[in-house]
């Protein structure tokens, strides 16, 4: 099967990329929208994901993978909410702001635009590979 490749948005002061890189591993939890857990449940193991920190510094930071697919969040008594676990893989040699994305019109069409909202999206591998291109040195 062809990896997969996905966004994921998560609020620094909550946990931001230094402290996945700390803790080897990060759980995503609290998400309760239809759609993300729609696209949690699809997620597989070696998965790319990208890392934006929401909320603060509005940027892609890091890429991470997939490393347990979805299971019930525990922080839910709801056995319908989702959530995956994922290690790091490497951090960006520099941040892409949202800005940077939206200034793009390659990238006009990714989620991150067209849905701001959304704590967890699909992205194309093309998308995928401009971001990795815009955080180049």
């Amino acid at each position: 099967m062809i990896a997969q490749h996905w966004l994921i948005k998560f609020a620094p002061f909550r946990t931001g990329w230094a402290e996945i890189v700390r803790r080897g591993a990060f759980t995503l939890r609290g998400v309760r929208n239809s759609a993300a857990r729609k696209h949690l449940a699809a997620m597989r193991i070696g998965d790319r994901v990208l890392f934006y920190h929401s909320q603060q510094e509005l940027a892609v930071v890091g890429v991470l993978e997939v490393i347990r697919e979805a299971y019930p969040d525990p922080t839910s008594a709801d056995p319908q909410w989702l959530t995956c676990d994922f290690a790091p893989m490497k951090m960006l040699a520099h941040p892409v702001s949202l800005e940077a994305i939206k200034a793009d019109p390659r990238l006009a069409t990714l989620a991150l635009v067209r849905q701001p909202r959304l704590a967890v999206m699909p992205v194309t591998e093309d998308q995928f590979q401009l971001i990795a291109d815009l955080a180049a040195p």
